[in-house]
């Protein structure tokens, strides 16, 4: 699946225009952090721009360990509209605080909408915050009741995903999501070059904002609907040779 961040009501816009090509679209607010949080109005407007049967998605923020703030503003964003719930764990430094986060998460968005979707997002470079290692989240997400684990990173300067986790232990992220019976999202900068090795290991959720906006730039660029169209070709190129290969390789 393709989720695509745009950050505001205008870039929604364009993404309804590419509606056919993304399956989720995340409302985010970059200048705020990798997992800024938008305002619940900018949610509804989002909800309303875009196609009704395309899921809306909405960060709650890079969030402290506060699990009843935490809880009170994931709710707001499923009051909002939003039917898939992502958390980054920037301020827990444990598992323990992670898990006690997200279950307060999944609790309040759930009670409110039983059939919303919430995610555990972590940091691939989670070394360079001092949050928790990023393969823990499957765990953290198993325990705390939550549907998916995600890695993003945290502090945006060029560096990408593999930089810090290195595709053989995003494969391991993604093969302890499986094995909860979670589904595994990966983003950070990802570009359409990387795009084998998230196939190859069996991805479930791509998401990116910078790869699709106008030179390459998740702040000051802006979304394209044809570049939405390019990165989803290549998914699919991808994806097709990946299913061809895959009985050979078994």
């Amino acid at each position: 699946m393709l989720l695509i961040s745009p950050d505001g009501v205008e870039e929604a816009l364009d993404c309804a225009k590419a509606a056919e090509h993304l399956d989720i679209v995340d409302v985010k607010k970059p200048d705020e952090g990798s997992l800024g949080a938008n305002y619940p109005w900018v949610i509804r407007a989002i909800r309303d721009a875009v196609p009704a049967g395309k899921p809306v998605s909405a960060t709650v923020g890079d969030v402290p360990y506060k699990p009843g703030t935490v809880a009170q503003a994931a709710l707001g964003a499923a009051v909002s509209g939003a039917s898939y719930i992502k958390v980054g764990l920037y301020g827990c430094t444990t598992p323990e605080q992670a898990v006690e986060v997200m279950r307060g998460v999944v609790r309040a968005v759930k009670d409110h909408s039983p059939e919303a979707f919430v995610v555990a997002s972590g940091y691939a470079d989670a070394h360079r915050i001092g949050c928790v290692n990023p393969l823990a989240l499957p765990d953290i997400a198993h325990r705390s009741g939550a549907d998916a684990a995600m890695l993003d990173t945290a502090i945006k300067d060029g560096t990408r995903l593999f930089d810090h986790v290195p595709p053989d232990v995003c494969a391991e992220f993604v093969r302890l999501s499986h094995a909860y019976g979670l589904r595994a999202a990966l983003a950070g900068s990802v570009k359409a070059r990387d795009l084998g090795e998230l196939t190859r290991i069996g991805t479930d959720i791509v998401g990116v904002r910078g790869a699709v906006c106008e030179g390459g730039d998740r702040d000051t660029g802006r979304i394209v609907p044809a570049l939405v169209a390019d990165f989803r070709a290549e998914m699919d190129r991808h994806a097709r040779e990946h299913a061809t290969l895959a009985p050979a390789a078994s």
